[in-house]
């Protein structure tokens, strides 16, 4: 009785090895044979529901070469998406709350779709600022991560570093300021039907001071110093949102090159196609944690380039001009001015308009990680 009981327990413990193999090497084999609506149709406590821009127009090669895929993988084999950046060929940046109880990383650089990347690779090297509780999870202030590559990234004409704000301009006032976010995924609210997108798509965003996105987000206590806050440019719709967390917001600088000033972080509870603004982290005030961690320095004399891009308050005008606009002319194509669109805020009445002081904003909205 004893022998057969042991038999029947170890067939059971094989099956269950088996099992077990088979479940991660299917969720390992659709990461790398990059199926999207697979990953982004996971739904479950571990993961999250998948990257977005909301209003916005498909990227074309090159245009955002420092843009980047991350899927990731928890112990319990849930997998998620988010935005990140390439900083350099062996380190990529991308938000703390993406990283967080995940241990493995799969990240595609080179790509305006999803299923041809140029580069594809797997990690499982990551680097949660200290100021960030891992275990709590969720949107806080130093909601910042780097993932190391075991080997080199290959630059090209699509996969390129970006260039991080200086530690001089890490507290620029960048109200008014016409900026990009771009990211993978659903194009709106799941609730409103929202579909998974394949391909990469850019939206304009317009810098919104930490004063104004406080009467947005009046309970907050997150909108700090690091924080930069971005809002649609001429249609209410336009935003980053869930899933496109880790991803970069861009200007272009006055020296005409683009600067990354900002890490997608939060969004609001009212959802993606609204106009409350979002959240980034301001990457400039954590050089001395990216040296410490990566033995390079990140930083750069921003004055000595860009006379002057360390003042308070930038004097830059609000719309880049043609000559140094990020895109080519076929984002021009892609790209429908408000006069014919009808998306001008201004045609509506108060449209997106923050509450006063003595408003108080809606009493359910509030930060919500993206």
């Amino acid at each position: 009785y004893k022998s057969s009981l042991a038999k029947g327990t170890s067939k059971m413990a094989a099956a269950y090895f088996l099992g077990l193999l088979f479940v991660l090497g299917y969720v390992q084999g659709g990461l790398l044979n990059a199926d999207p609506a697979i990953i982004e149709d996971l739904r479950d406590a571990e993961i999250s529901s998948g990257s977005r821009i909301v209003a916005g127009w498909p990227a074309v090669e090159g245009q955002i070469p420092y843009q980047g895929s991350l899927r990731m993988v928890s112990a319990i084999g849930g997998v998620s998406s988010c935005g990140c950046s390439l900083i350099h060929n062996k380190w990529v940046l991308t938000a703390a709350h993406c990283l967080a109880n995940r241990i493995t990383f799969v990240v595609r650089f080179g790509l305006t779709n999803l299923t041809r990347p140029e580069i594809l690779v797997e990690s499982a090297n990551k680097y949660i600022h200290p100021d960030y509780d891992e275990i709590r999870a969720g949107v806080q202030t130093a909601d910042l991560a780097l993932v190391g590559l075991d080997h080199h990234i290959e630059y090209s004409a699509n996969v390129q570093p970006s260039r991080l704000m200086s530690s001089a301009q890490k507290n620029i006032n960048y109200e008014g300021i016409q900026m990009i976010v771009s990211g993978f995924g659903r194009t709106d609210d799941l609730w409103n039907g929202g579909a998974a997108s394949e391909i990469l798509l850019w939206v304009y965003q317009r810098g919104v001071s930490n004063e104004e996105c406080l009467r947005w987000y009046p309970t907050s206590q997150v909108i700090k110093e690091e924080t930069i806050c971005a809002g649609y440019w001429d249609n209410p719709s336009q935003s980053s949102c869930q899933g496109d967390s880790g991803g970069p917001l861009t200007i272009i600088d006055a020296d005409g090159e683009r600067t990354q000033v900002g890490i997608v972080s939060f969004g609001s509870t009212a959802g993606c196609n609204s106009p409350f603004p979002s959240g980034y982290v301001r990457p400039g005030h954590y050089h001395d944690w990216f040296t410490e961690v990566t033995g390079i320095n990140f930083d750069w004399d921003s004055d000595a380039i860009i006379p002057g891009s360390s003042e308070s308050s930038s004097s830059e005008s609000s719309e880049p001009s043609s000559e140094s606009s990020e895109s080519s002319s076929e984002e021009d194509d892609a790209n429908p001015s408000s006069e014919e669109d009808g998306s001008n805020p201004s045609s509506e009445e108060d449209a997106g308009s923050p509450p006063s002081e003595e408003e108080e904003a809606p009493e359910k909205v509030r930060v919500v990680e993206y």
